[in-house]
């Protein structure tokens, strides 16, 4: 649900006025879980991750879990306001602190209550990533995923067919294929676009010259990264660093 990060490098709060309240966009397979993870190793910035969230809150069996369980049980799409209410309280919790949604939002509609409810507290998003990846290279990504690794082109298991973890065999998940890739990109485009657009017509609060989203475009995470590290360093004030 909120993973605390590790490696802080950050200025004291009294030298940081503008917080890192953070969302990374991009298709299924760009590489938001690798970079989040860095920003979190890196700057100690939490992650706030939307899924987790509703799985907590159903085993809980929380007033907002049991609402949630209800309309999974129907097969019915989670309505906008229960996933607001999932998020915003978390974000309630965190108060001023830096943190990076993940999983949310999902459509311009939650985009804008977000983005409404987050101005109203006083604690306004203050950048959102948009990640470019060619597709062609996401698709071969997501073709060599297997479960427990992240991505054979990247990071290998040491015995082949093997997890190096579980000493398991390794298995494709059974999504992982062109056809269902190619409709999870459609769907997201159709979903996700309206949002993208959005957010360009916004401005970053702590300087309103600046745009809040930025597109970042490479073809891997570590080609994307070093842009990432700028992107936040110049904006954020963060010590700025070599790793």
């Amino acid at each position: 649900m909120l993973r605390a990060g590790l490696g802080v490098r950050m200025l004291a709060t009294a030298a940081r006025p503008h917080r890192l309240r953070m969302l990374l966009m991009g298709c299924p397979g760009s590489g938001k879980g690798t970079l989040s993870a860095r920003i979190e190793q890196k700057y100690g910035v939490p992650i706030i991750t939307a899924g987790d969230l509703l799985r907590w809150h159903t085993t809980h069996g929380t007033e907002l879990g049991r609402e949630a369980a209800e309309v999974i049980r129907s097969g019915k799409l989670m309505p906008d306001k229960t996933m607001m209410s999932l998020v915003g309280q978390k974000l309630d919790e965190m108060g001023d602190s830096d943190w990076i949604l993940d999983g949310f939002p999902r459509t311009s509609g939650q985009a804008t209550l977000l983005n409404d409810m987050l101005h109203r507290e006083h604690r306004p998003l203050s950048l959102v990533v948009n990640l470019c990846v060619p597709e062609e290279v996401i698709l071969q990504r997501v073709l060599d995923r297997w479960t427990h690794i992240p991505n054979l082109s990247y990071n290998p298991p040491k015995t082949p067919g093997i997890d190096d973890i579980t000493g398991e065999p390794l298995e494709k998940r059974e999504d992982d294929n062109p056809e269902t890739f190619r409709k999870r990109i459609e769907s997201f485009h159709a979903k996700t676009e309206p949002m993208i657009n959005y957010f360009r017509t916004l401005r970053a609060p702590s300087d309103p010259s600046q745009p809040l989203l930025v597109d970042l475009a490479g073809r891997t995470s570590n080609e994307i990264w070093p842009k990432l590290q700028h992107t936040i360093e110049s904006r954020f004030d963060y010590h700025r660093t070599s790793s």
